[in-house]
């Protein structure tokens, strides 16, 4: 089930909200709130593991056997199971051996759980390819058995592994409530695809949440907009991004390759951001408050800039979790090159088992260093324009080897085709054949959208109608909230009908 379906939106969603918000109404109240929140907290937890159930099935098994490990783990670093009770340990305190085989056990199962399903198969097949190259077929485990990927796996295992990390550090208190717990690693809303949300940044949420009509309302605004992004634009550009990929190598000519790029370029923006908006929005629906996930990355004037705007949980995850402990930026400058190059390394193995999602990692990894070394300096000195063109032809050179999974070949035609050396004549694919008038308007659309206008307008707007005095402010004030309704209704219209013709594409960030 993904949130870009009939079913999400029109039969689970409603039904959810519905009994979610029966269920909180006493909270709302003030009558028992205690009990009527955690009540709460466990039909969400029934609701989400429904929700991933469907569809994994019993593959719901590993996140339930990660959430029940982390719980245990961050009870056995937190002394738990002494006589004390939990304790929010102090951050300078040596640790106990005890303490420190919690966290290992913690680091270690989620480490065998992402390791096994999703790098197993990469492995088998890598090894049988490397016994035939040497020469010994006999070698090979030809009856191996291929191992499911399970949505989301990435993204639950790094956020049940925060919780036990933060805990041994001293950054949060460990909870004893198991549905609490529970109910944070699989929330549904950021379950399969993130944002990877701390414990820390929801645990009084957990405990203390509330529900206002403004939040929902929202909530709604956000979730709209999300998946106008994903079903209007993303899915409308990843038809242009698809044909031009799936073309032979040797029909790829200048306009083609640039077309296919730009199309992914906006595609995988608003795929995943307008994921990321709709489980925001979801999250304020249900009374939580989860931090941004993108900032307009694409407005970036350097990739060191682009990783601050771009899949912002990821990112500061690796920060906090590898970067700084590996030392950072405060040793010496070959050790700084060699940390980030080690990050980037390990955050494009973390998006797919292919060495082109290696290579893509080491590819901005590369970009980061040398903007260390001198490149971020001459950039400074340039016109804003030189340092955005520079970002972004980076950026989309990257996405290159991204969409390219697994097939180097078919990247390096790609590069030769951006840069003019492509084989394909036109005749028989030509730009013409792809480039239909619903494509073309979603790649402006896109384009438009991709800096923060909708911002700049609503605080235009606001900033006009709060500078009115008298009775002209009133019919202002009304007509602003009548072009905004009227403006997300449409929004919404738009997308069921889109989906109606059951042509929806999954998100691109479940895969991995």
């Amino acid at each position: 089930m993904v949130f870009s379906s009939i079913v999400f939106l029109f039969l689970f969603l409603p039904i959810v909200l519905a009994l979610y918000h029966l269920l909180f109404l006493p909270v709302t109240l003030g009558w028992n709130s205690n009990f009527w929140r955690r009540a709460s907290n466990l039909f969400l937890l029934m609701a989400s593991l429904f929700f991933y159930f469907w569809g994994e099935n019993f593959l719901v098994w590993i996140i339930i056997a990660s959430t029940l490990i982390d719980y245990f783990c961050g009870l056995l670093i937190s002394g738990g199971f002494g006589k004390q009770g939990i304790q929010l340990l102090d951050p300078e305190e040596r640790r106990s051996r005890l303490q420190r085989t919690g966290l290992i056990l913690s680091i270690g199962s989620n480490l065998a759980f992402l390791g096994f399903f999703k790098y197993f198969n990469f492995g088998v097949y890598n090894y049988n390819r490397g016994m035939g190259t040497l020469g010994l077929p006999a070698l090979q485990w030809e009856d191996a058995v291929w191992v499911t990927l399970p949505l989301g796996i990435s993204f639950y295992t790094f956020q049940s592994m925060s919780y036990t990390i933060d805990v041994y550090r001293g950054k949060v208190r460990a909870t004893r409530n198991l549905i609490d717990f529970a109910c944070y690693v699989t929330m549904f809303p950021q379950l399969v695809a993130g944002p990877i949300v701390r414990y820390r940044d929801v645990a009084r949420q957990l405990v203390s949440r509330k529900v206002t009509s403004e939040r929902f309302a929202s909530g709604v605004n956000r979730f709209v907009i999300g998946l106008a992004k994903k079903v209007l634009i993303a899915n409308t550009v990843a038809v242009g991004a698809d044909h031009v990929f799936a073309l032979p190598t040797e029909e790829l000519n200048f306009s083609l390759a640039w077309f296919g790029v730009v199309c992914y370029t906006l595609q995988i923006y608003f795929d995943f951001s307008g994921y990321s908006d709709m489980a925001i929005g979801l999250g304020r629906m249900l009374g939580f408050d989860f931090l941004e996930n993108f900032n307009y990355p694409y407005i970036s004037q350097s990739i060191q800039e682009f990783w601050r705007r771009w899949h912002i949980s990821l990112s500061t995850w690796f920060r906090d979790y590898l970067y700084i402990p590996l030392g950072g930026s405060r040793v010496s400058d070959s050790r700084t090159y060699f940390n980030l190059i080690t990050v980037f390394f390990l955050c494009g193995f973390w998006h797919g088992a292919s060495f082109t999602f290696i290579a893509w990692g080491l590819y901005h990894g590369f970009f980061l260093v040398i903007e260390r070394v001198g490149l971020g300096g001459i950039l400074a000195k340039q016109p804003r324009v030189i340092r955005h063109l520079y970002s972004i032809l980076v950026v989309m050179g990257g996405w290159v080897l991204f969409r390219c999974a697994g097939k180097f070949g078919q990247a390096m035609d790609f590069y030769q085709a951006m840069i003019g050396l492509g084989q394909g004549r036109g005749i028989e694919y030509g730009l013409d054949m792809y480039l239909t008038p619903d494509i073309a308007l979603a790649i402006l659309v896109g384009i438009i959208f991709s800096a923060p206008i909708l911002p700049y307008l609503s605080s235009k707007s606001r900033a006009w109608v709060d500078g009115l005095r008298g009775f002209s402010r009133v019919p202002a004030e009304l007509g602003l909230s009548f072009v905004r309704v009227v403006g997300l209704f449409t929004l919404l219209i738009l997308s069921a009908m889109w989906l109606s013709s059951g042509t929806h594409n999954p998100f691109i960030y479940f895969r991995f």
